[in-house]
Protein backbone atom coordinates (compact mmCIF):
# COMPACT_ATOMS: atom_id res chain seq x y z
CA UNK A 1 0.00 0.00 0.00
CA UNK A 2 2.76 2.45 0.91
CA UNK A 3 4.60 1.71 -2.34
CA UNK A 4 1.44 2.49 -4.34
CA UNK A 5 1.08 5.84 -2.57
CA UNK A 6 4.73 6.67 -3.19
CA UNK A 7 4.38 5.80 -6.89
CA UNK A 8 1.27 7.96 -7.24
CA UNK A 9 2.98 10.94 -5.62
CA UNK A 10 6.16 10.46 -7.67
CA UNK A 11 4.02 10.34 -10.84
CA UNK A 12 2.28 13.57 -9.83
CA UNK A 13 5.65 15.18 -9.14
CA UNK A 14 6.95 14.08 -12.55
CA UNK A 15 3.83 15.47 -14.23
CA UNK A 16 4.21 18.78 -12.39
CA UNK A 17 7.89 18.96 -13.36
CA UNK A 18 7.38 18.15 -17.07
CA UNK A 19 4.37 20.46 -17.31
CA UNK A 20 6.26 23.27 -15.61
CA UNK A 21 9.15 22.94 -18.07
CA UNK A 22 6.74 22.85 -21.00
CA UNK A 23 4.83 25.89 -19.69
CA UNK A 24 8.10 27.83 -19.34
CA UNK A 25 8.95 27.02 -22.98
CA UNK A 26 5.49 28.07 -24.13
CA UNK A 27 5.63 31.27 -22.05
CA UNK A 28 8.69 32.33 -24.05
CA UNK A 29 6.46 32.32 -27.15
CA UNK A 30 3.36 33.77 -25.50
CA UNK A 31 3.80 36.35 -22.77
CA UNK A 32 0.22 36.67 -21.46
CA UNK A 33 -0.78 34.36 -18.60
CA UNK A 34 -2.29 31.01 -19.50
CA UNK A 35 -5.95 30.50 -18.63
CA UNK A 36 -7.63 27.46 -17.08
CA UNK A 37 -10.97 28.65 -18.51
CA UNK A 38 -9.52 29.03 -22.00
CA UNK A 39 -7.89 25.60 -21.71
CA UNK A 40 -11.23 23.99 -20.98
CA UNK A 41 -12.89 25.94 -23.82
CA UNK A 42 -10.17 24.86 -26.25
CA UNK A 43 -10.52 21.22 -25.15
CA UNK A 44 -14.27 21.27 -25.91
CA UNK A 45 -14.06 23.53 -29.00
CA UNK A 46 -15.50 21.86 -32.12
CA UNK A 47 -14.04 22.30 -35.58
CA UNK A 48 -15.80 20.41 -38.36
CA UNK A 49 -17.49 18.16 -35.76
CA UNK A 50 -14.16 17.33 -34.08
CA UNK A 51 -12.85 18.28 -30.67
CA UNK A 52 -10.47 16.78 -28.16
CA UNK A 53 -13.51 15.02 -26.73
CA UNK A 54 -14.00 13.12 -29.99
CA UNK A 55 -11.37 10.63 -28.80
CA UNK A 56 -10.82 11.56 -25.15
CA UNK A 57 -14.55 11.67 -24.20
CA UNK A 58 -16.38 14.45 -22.35
CA UNK A 59 -14.52 13.51 -19.16
CA UNK A 60 -10.73 13.59 -18.96
CA UNK A 61 -11.14 11.16 -16.04
CA UNK A 62 -12.48 8.39 -18.32
CA UNK A 63 -10.84 6.17 -20.92
CA UNK A 64 -11.40 7.22 -24.50
CA UNK A 65 -10.88 5.57 -27.84
CA UNK A 66 -9.54 6.76 -31.16
CA UNK A 67 -12.52 7.35 -33.44
CA UNK A 68 -10.81 5.78 -36.47
CA UNK A 69 -8.82 2.90 -35.00
CA UNK A 70 -10.81 2.22 -31.83
CA UNK A 71 -7.54 2.07 -29.86
CA UNK A 72 -8.11 2.69 -26.15
CA UNK A 73 -6.77 5.98 -24.81
CA UNK A 74 -6.04 6.14 -21.09
CA UNK A 75 -7.55 9.02 -19.10
CA UNK A 76 -5.90 12.41 -19.60
CA UNK A 77 -6.36 13.57 -16.00
CA UNK A 78 -3.06 13.29 -14.09
CA UNK A 79 -5.07 12.65 -10.91
CA UNK A 80 -6.39 9.42 -12.45
CA UNK A 81 -3.45 8.54 -14.72
CA UNK A 82 -0.12 9.47 -13.06
CA UNK A 83 1.72 8.81 -16.35
CA UNK A 84 0.05 11.80 -18.02
CA UNK A 85 2.11 14.91 -18.65
CA UNK A 86 5.35 13.30 -17.42
CA UNK A 87 7.28 13.21 -20.70
CA UNK A 88 7.96 16.45 -22.59
CA UNK A 89 8.65 14.63 -25.89
CA UNK A 90 5.27 12.89 -25.68
CA UNK A 91 3.49 16.13 -24.80
CA UNK A 92 4.99 17.85 -27.84
CA UNK A 93 4.34 14.86 -30.12
CA UNK A 94 0.68 14.55 -29.18
CA UNK A 95 0.01 18.30 -29.28
CA UNK A 96 1.40 18.40 -32.82
CA UNK A 97 -0.46 15.31 -34.04
CA UNK A 98 -3.76 15.96 -32.28
CA UNK A 99 -3.98 19.68 -33.01
CA UNK A 100 -3.41 19.06 -36.71
CA UNK A 101 -6.08 16.34 -36.74
CA UNK A 102 -8.61 18.21 -34.59
CA UNK A 103 -8.11 21.83 -35.66
CA UNK A 104 -6.49 21.32 -39.09
CA UNK A 105 -3.46 23.28 -37.88
CA UNK A 106 -0.87 23.36 -35.15
CA UNK A 107 -2.06 24.75 -31.83
CA UNK A 108 -0.65 28.08 -30.75
CA UNK A 109 1.61 28.42 -27.71
CA UNK A 110 -1.33 30.01 -25.88
CA UNK A 111 -3.69 27.12 -26.70
CA UNK A 112 -1.12 24.55 -25.58
CA UNK A 113 -0.38 26.44 -22.37
CA UNK A 114 -4.07 26.92 -21.61
CA UNK A 115 -4.79 23.21 -22.13
CA UNK A 116 -1.82 22.22 -19.98
CA UNK A 117 -2.82 24.43 -17.04
CA UNK A 118 -6.39 23.10 -17.26
CA UNK A 119 -5.27 19.46 -17.48
CA UNK A 120 -2.92 19.88 -14.50
CA UNK A 121 -5.98 20.59 -12.34
CA UNK A 122 -7.87 17.51 -13.46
Amino acid sequence: MTLAIILIFSGEAAAQHASSIMLKELAEKHTAPFSVTSGKETWFKKVEDRSCTSCHTESVHAKGSHIRTGKTIDPMAPSINPERLTDIKKIKKWFLRNCKWTYNRECTAKEKGDILVWLQLQ
